[in-house]
């Protein structure tokens, strides 16, 4: 009986010491939204009942990437009923993720508050606002509109997708709070680091407050306490004991540490918030390499947009986690977050896959306006420092990209204008956060305003060759002291392949390598090339090249990891998209992707070029080239079960490191399978099947149709184009408009290579998905030339 009252009183005392602790809840589901723009909350539900959806969403989800010009940039509302019994002794608080671009959050028709900015989260208080009985709504007004006061530009190279694009939390805490906590790590070495926190407080009155903090290691033990401090303001400094031996973070081993900060009232815990972050410290030789924890590390790196196909920017938690899986996988340990901040999942993906982040302020293009202009973007400058500030993942505050392009303000570039502004940025970045260096891109005029520059280096695309890559950055590193280069690759359309890419053009200057902004008045490879994967792969080859066979280089990041939509690119071949990714916009690798992995993976990789090259052609007897990345210490390629030699990889050579066989391909099907060893660990192999034409094909003469079973049950529509003797024509390029009339539905405006109905031939064919309905269906294929085919689904 004792025992039992033991517990009893020890239940009692937890629930009384704990009765006051925060509570965080999810509110992503269960919301109306309406497509009304109107700017009275009294208004909302009379134009519609609304749409039943959860959170995150944009209403920018296909019209953004369907094939009219232009997408919705405008006010919608989005409303909740929260059944929630009211604690007079709580307060209450909406916490936004992020919401795109201008919000106001109405709580039982009231506003309780308003935010500008779409790519950082936002708090509003909603204690005041709540009724203690009954039900309270929640309304909330998000803007997309154009709006030049408002950070980026409009004539960015990407949508800006209007809604909630984020996860909404609602938080339960105590009336004396904790607001924020940063940790500060100082003096960090293998044999010690200093902790100090800065606590804030949210409170009317602090004399009787206190705060105590705890640190636990990686694995969870409590290594370090604090003292406990007295309050006498909102602001509170902790300082922790000096930490003998820490686990520092790294890219191979993101040791995270935890602290946890205490609030007491009196001597009772009132509050309590977590934050994890790690010990680590950089610098760069000057005008040379950079440096982790002391140890030289070459940044091997990739861009980022927020937007995945048939989300846009709504992305789950779990696609943002794929993205960045998939990033460190291919052997990357650097990331440029292109061009703004993005969502919580991608910060702590980056501090657990140990991912270096280069975070940009979304300023980019449209040069600088005025006062209000002005006020914004430093605000939301200060707002992504604050919000960020503990993962030490990231170590670069980017100040821009390509600001002086294209103002949006009469004398928006006037560089003595842009530079006083662009100092006093510089100064409260380093202000807010003393531990890291300010970087940005391609404005040349403020390179040595800021820590970090990358200049705009596109050789072999934009301007150039590729193969003047190595001299342009012995060019650049005489410039900068600490020199990054951000942005390099070119377009590729998945699926088109050449026998011979191109890799010069008559009247280009083999010595450029600047991008500028009309590209209408120059000659490059990205206006006269031809999109294929293999001009794609040898330009990514010839950088890898280079980067990893120069000692001095700190590293750079290729342009950008998927493809992803943009308002400024019609007429590509796949239409509003810009194609440069290494995998599509849904996350399928092209060619480009086993390259890189075969140059920074630790895991054995070997994957011969090409697995969507998989029918070619040539004359009887022809040998033909075939190039097998892989970062084994030997491959051996067999065509049809006969060797044809072992080859060591060798990084000194090019292409393929040396990993390149001439194959004697016979009519009809070729078996290839590469076999490499690595020094050590399993053997690995990739197996492909090529059919192999010798007699030439003719002029184009009819699209034919055909379908493909899918795993997901769905079709998979396939367009050819045929010569009259019924063969593949290899080179035709020209679009193909699909149609469908009846049950199902084509999927249409994902902005993927079998998910866009106007798409561009690649190699003679094009493809896109169909999902089955209940009833027959007629499927439609023409262009200008070819004024229509159709295909007859059954159910």
């Amino acid at each position: 009986m004792r025992f039992q009252l033991v517990i009893f009183i020890f239940l009692i005392l937890r629930i009384t010491a704990f009765a006051q602790e925060r509570t965080v809840q999810n509110l992503n589901a269960g919301w109306l939204y309406f497509e009304n723009n109107t700017a009275s909350v009294q208004a909302v539900s009379l134009a519609s009942p609304g749409t039943a959806i959860d959170l995150p969403h944009t209403w920018n989800q296909w019209d953004a990437t369907d094939l009219a010009p232009g997408y919705r940039r405008d006010a919608s509302w989005y409303v909740k009923k929260l059944d929630l019994k009211i604690d007079p002794a709580k307060r209450y608080v909406l916490y936004f993720e992020g919401a795109n671009i201008t919000t106001e959050v109405y709580v039982n028709r009231q506003l309780a508050g308003r935010h500008v900015g779409g790519y950082v989260g936002f708090e509003m208080e909603l204690t005041d606002f709540l009724k203690t009985g009954g039900e309270n709504e929640i309304a909330v007004r998000v803007d997309n509109g154009y709006n030049p006061d408002v950070i980026p530009s409009q004539k960015a190279d990407f949508f800006i997708y209007g809604g909630i694009t984020r996860d909404v939390w609602l938080k339960i805490l105590p009336k004396e709070f904790i607001q924020n906590v940063h940790v500060k790590t100082k003096n960090v070495s293998r044999e010690q680091a200093d902790t100090e926190l800065e606590v804030e407080l949210n409170s009317i009155t602090f004399s009787e407050l206190q705060v105590e903090a705890e640190v636990y290691s990686p694995a969870g033990e409590r290594v370090l306490r604090s003292k406990t401090v007295d309050c006498n303001s909102g602001k509170v400094a902790v300082q922790l004991p000096a930490l003998s031996g820490p686990m520092l973070w790294s890219t191979r081993s993101p040791h995270l540490y935890e602290v946890k900060v205490f609030l007491k009232k009196n001597g009772k815990t009132v509050d309590v918030l977590s934050e994890k972050f790690g010990y680590r410290w950089f610098d760069f030789e000057p005008h040379g390499a950079f440096f982790l924890n002391g140890e030289k590390l070459k940044l091997r790196g990739t861009h980022r947009h927020e937007e995945h196909a048939g989300y846009g920017a709504a992305m789950p938690n779990e696609l943002h986690r794929q993205d960045l899986e998939m990033i460190k996988e291919m052997g990357a340990n650097f990331i440029r977050l292109a061009h703004y901040p993005q969502d919580p999942e991608v910060y702590r993906a980056c501090d657990e896959l140990g991912l270096i982040v280069w975070d940009e302020l979304p300023w980019c293009r449209g040069g600088m306006g005025g006062d209000v202009w002005q006020a914004n973007t430093e605000r939301l400058l200060e707002e992504q420092i604050r919000q960020n500030f503990n993962h030490p993942s990231i170590c670069f505050w980017s100040l821009g990209n390509e600001i002086y392009w294209l103002p949006d303000f009469p004398g928006g570039d006037d560089r003595e204008q842009m530079n006083t502004f662009l100092r006093k940025l510089n100064k409260k970045a380093h202000e807010l956060d003393p531990g890291r260096m300010t970087a940005i891109r391609k404005y040349y005029d403020g390179s040595d305003l800021v820590d970090v520059f990358s200049p705009s280096i596109w050789s072999g695309w934009y301007a150039g060759v590729y193969k003047n890559y190595g001299p342009t950055l012995e060019e650049n590193r005489k410039k900068y002291p600490r020199f990054l280069h951000m942005e390099y690759g070119g377009s590729s359309h998945a699926g088109r392949h050449t026998e011979q890419p191109i890799d010069d053009l008559n009247g280009l200057d083999d010595s450029n390598w600047a991008e500028v902004a009309n590209q209408s008045q120059i000659e490059s490879i990205a206006n006269s090339g031809d999109w294929s994967e293999n001009y794609v792969v040898d330009l990514f080859d010839w950088y890898l090249h280079v980067t990893e066979n120069t000692d001095w280089f700190a590293g750079n990041a290729q342009w950008a990891f998927k493809d992803f939509g943009t308002p400024l690119r019609p007429e590509n071949a796949l239409p509003y998209m810009n194609q440069k990714g290494l995998t599509d916009r849904n996350g399928k690798p092209k060619d480009a992707y086993y390259v890189f992995k075969s140059y920074w993976s630790e895991e054995p990789v070997v994957y011969i070029e090409s697995h969507s090259w998989t029918e070619r052609s040539g004359a009887p007897g022809e040998v033909k080239m075939v190039d097998v990345y892989s970062n084994c210490e030997t491959v051996e390629l067999f065509q049809n079960g006969r060797s044809l030699g072992e080859k060591k990889r060798n990084p000194q050579e090019f292409p393929a490191c040396g990993l390149r066989w001439q194959v004697p391909f016979a009519e009809g099907e070729n078996q290839l399978r590469a076999v490499g060893k690595p020094a050590a660990g399993k053997v690995v192999s990739d197996s492909l099947t090529i059919t192999y034409h010798t007699e030439p094909f003719g002029k184009p003469s009819e699209i034919t149709l055909h379908t493909e079973p899918l795993p997901n049950g769905h079709l998979l529509v396939v367009a050819t184009m045929r010569d009259s003797n019924g063969r593949r024509v290899l080179d035709y390029e020209k679009r193909v408009y699909f149609d469908h009339n009846g049950a199902g539905k084509l999927m249409e405006n994902y902005g993927t290579p079998t998910g866009s109905s106007v798409v561009e031939f690649a190699n003679g064919r094009a493809a896109i998905e169909f999902v089955p309905g209940e009833g027959g269906a007629v499927i439609e294929a023409r262009n200008q030339d070819f004024k229509g085919t159709y295909l007859r689904i059954e159910n």
